[in-house]
């Protein structure tokens, strides 16, 4: 049996080739970024007014009383190029109006003090000396051409399209997507509603199409393989070797029992890095290998925590490196109740993260870690590590903790 970090070392050595393809921003929500992203113009655009109110030339001003004439009014999007600029003079400008020289400052509406009248305004009075660049927005304060808005292996979020469709940026080269085909597998499993005892839902299919919604994934699920579907399984492994897809994935039948003929059949084939079985709870059973066609398979546990965990701590990160992202990092937090557990196993527990009183980050393992446990799972929201080669774990140790899915950032409560 392979240890957990045996296991990791050989997936990590069988990433798989993903290319690049240039995508419509309207279609790079969730997609990975295959080279940075750079602002190829200023944002601002040009110098412009974060206010409503009347723009003028500083340097006009001084510290008795004076009268400058209205000359014209400009709102966002209009043009603000005026040919001839009489001195003491000034412009009324909405929020979003380009600045042009000699103006140099905005005085707010609700500053303004109007002659001869405010609703007959001709001018504007001033008696005071006026700074420059008050309530001005300055041509690229946000973003200088050359800046770097998106990092490669970056995964583009609606912030990030923002930004792009603001600085004309239409089309980002991406990672295609990574296409996985998914078998479950089993005599008891079943689609329908209405079920007897002794058949069991189609879970594990639904929660992993699901999850994978928010990656750059095409996911198809095949028809449930039965417990004598061997050489029809062993036909649908040869037809994917020769498709698009990037990874198969099995649930259930990975084991030792009569029925578990999975193993059997994927070792038919040629493979490298395989590994079958890992010294882990839950996911005992897993087992991995890579073909000499650049796929990969996973045969997942069929226990519903047992296949997610395995999906969590093998499937997640082998996308994650394949993809070009980041190497996902664990955070530390002190363990709230004592945890033991048998030596040589690493162990996946379900539990949950909070702050204590003082404001410390700490780990609360729930009961009930049976693998085919879901409540505690649904009440989580992380899990943390229990690493082999020790057995007792006590209070206010500290552990790797790691989010539930893999996919999004912590919510701690």
């Amino acid at each position: 049996m392979n240890s957990y970090l045996t296991a990791i070392s050989k997936l990590n050595k069988s990433n798989i080739k993903i290319n690049s393809e240039l995508v419509s921003i309207k279609d790079a929500l969730n997609r990975i970024s295959s080279k940075e992203v750079i602002a190829k113009s200023d944002y601002p655009a040009d110098d412009n007014t974060a206010f409503d109110g009347f723009a003028i030339n500083s340097k006009e001003t001084k510290n008795k009383f004076q009268k400058f004439k209205i000359i014209k009014t400009i709102a966002a999007g209009d043009n603000p190029n005026i040919k001839k600029v009489p001195k003491l003079s000034c412009i009324e400008v909405m929020t979003g109006a380009i600045i042009k020289k000699p103006f140099d400052t905005i005085i707010p509406i609700e500053d303004i003090k109007f002659f001869p009248s405010k609703q007959n305004a001709k001018y504007i009075i001033i008696n005071k000396k006026i700074k420059k660049s008050e309530f001005i927005r300055p041509k690229g304060s946000d973003y200088k051409k050359g800046n770097k808005i998106i990092k490669k292996g970056e995964l583009i979020n609606p912030a990030h399209i923002l930004s792009l469709k603001t600085l004309g940026i239409d089309k980002v080269l991406v990672k295609k997507k990574v296409n996985i085909v998914f078998y479950p597998s089993g005599n008891e499993l079943s689609d329908k509603k209405n079920i007897p005892s002794w058949k069991i839902r189609n879970s594990n299919t639904i929660y992993l199409n699901s999850l994978i919604k928010s990656l750059p994934v095409n996911f198809t699920v095949q028809k449930i393989l039965r417990d004598k579907d061997q050489k029809l399984f062993k036909k649908q492994i040869s037809k994917q070797l020769k498709s698009k897809t990037d990874i198969l994935i099995t649930s259930g039948a990975v084991s030792k029992g009569k029925f578990d003929f999975i193993p059997s059949v994927i070792n038919q084939f040629k493979l490298k890095n395989h590994f079958k079985g890992v010294a882990i709870r839950p996911g005992k059973p897993i087992m991995f290998a890579k073909f000499n066609n650049n796929k990969c398979f996973f045969g997942l546990p069929g226990n519903p925590i047992s296949s997610v965990a395995c999906f969590r701590f093998f499937v997640i990160p082998l996308l994650f490196k394949s993809l070009g992202l980041k190497e996902e990092k664990p955070i530390f937090a002190k363990l709230k109740n004592k945890f033991s557990k048998k030596k040589k196993f690493t162990r996946f527990v379900k539990g949950k993260l909070t702050f204590d009183k003082k404001g410390f980050v700490q780990f609360e393992v729930f009961e009930g870690q049976e693998s085919y446990k879901i409540e505690p799972f649904v009440k989580s929201n992380a899990w943390g590590v229990f690493k082999d080669g020790v057995s007792v774990f006590n209070k206010g140790n500290l552990i790797d903790v790691y989010s539930a899915s893999g996919l999004n950032e912590f919510l701690i409560n």
